[in-house]
């Protein structure tokens, strides 16, 4: 019996087909992966919070319809941009919610240093001009809210900032960064910019100002307690000062009748004592004579002298019984 070598190597022929068999799978499955690029490279899918930027030969278009799309592979490149609101801050640390005095202190109007922090809301409003129009806009977007902030708060004093004037201040600055921003036409858009916390770099000072606060607004307590006293008892004093003046003109018309009364009644007595002087003289003697002898008690004296006297008991009696 014949033995065979095991570690024969295959003569030239077995050798080119193995050859063949290996180049026809090479090129199988480099075929596959081609036909898998092609079809998977062919589709891109876009998110109702994106836009994408499609690039061909370096001309930029956006597709900003949700949903899946379709795209010539190797020629045309995509880009998905993220359209939802975003935002930083500004002289805080959002970790350790401290203050980064680098950006946060800043010098006021009457020359007292402060800590502001900010935060900025900001979304891409054209995506072409985010990719392609500066390198970093974000970066330009704060370091432009980081100059308009320190120009705004350099023009109001302390007390503004801290207390009663943020609201304006966020105002005056956002109007100047979204200036700029036009003028930079880097594809992003300012939201808003608010103050998130406003105080003096020391403990003693931070004390005072909020002492300070504390009285302005015991201030307006009193204010508004004043004015509500003086809400309830104004309409009270109107009613009584109406009152006294109806009760006024009361007494006033009625003291003018009776006073014009008084005249008609004298001028018909002084008609009359022109005519007859000596018959109304009598007259007025007896009128006044009936009106108060019937209420007078009197006593007649005949003294030695002859002459009669009247003497009113009536006083005399009411004297007595009082003392």
């Amino acid at each position: 019996m014949e033995e065979r070598n095991i570690y024969e190597f295959p003569s030239g022929d077995k050798f080119r087909g193995y050859f063949k068999n290996f180049g026809k799978i090479v090129f199988l499955v480099v075929f596959l992966v081609f036909a898998a690029v092609i079809v998977f490279g062919s589709f891109y899918t876009i998110e109702e919070q994106e836009k994408a930027v499609v690039t061909t030969f370096g001309k930029a278009k956006t597709v900003g319809t949700s949903g899946l799309h379709f795209k010539l592979p190797i020629i045309q490149r995509v880009q998905k941009v993220d359209t939802t609101i975003q935002g930083f801050p500004i002289g805080y640390d959002p970790v350790t919610d401290g203050f980064v005095e680098t950006e946060s202190m800043m010098i006021t109007r009457d020359f007292n240093f402060v800590n502001v922090d900010f935060f900025v809301e900001y979304t891409v409003s054209d995506p072409v001009k985010w990719l392609f129009a500066s390198d970093q806009p974000v970066t330009i977007l704060k370091n432009i809210a980081q100059s308009s902030i320190r120009m705004v708060v350099g023009s109001y004093d302390v007390d503004s900032v801290i207390t009663t004037g943020k609201n304006e201040i966020q105002s005056v600055i956002k109007e100047n960064i979204i200036k700029k921003l036009d003028a930079q036409d880097i594809g992003i858009q300012l939201v808003n910019i608010t103050i998130q916390d406003a105080e003096p770099p020391t403990e003693t000072v931070m004390e005072a100002f909020k002492a300070v606060e504390t009285a302005k607004q015991g201030k307006e307590t009193a204010l508004n307690n004043a004015t509500k006293y003086r809400n309830e008892k104004l309409p009270q004093a109107e009613a009584e000062v109406d009152k006294i003046l109806q009760k006024a003109l009361s007494t006033k018309a009625e003291r003018v009748n009776e006073a014009e009364s008084e005249v008609a009644r004298f001028n018909e007595m002084y008609a009359e004592y022109t005519k007859y002087p000596l018959i109304t003289k009598e007259r007025m003697f007896y009128e006044t004579m009936e009106s108060v002898l019937p209420s007078l008690k009197v006593i007649i004296d005949s003294g030695s002298s002859g002459v009669q006297k009247l003497l009113p008991i009536e006083p005399l009696i009411g004297q007595q019984e009082v003392e």
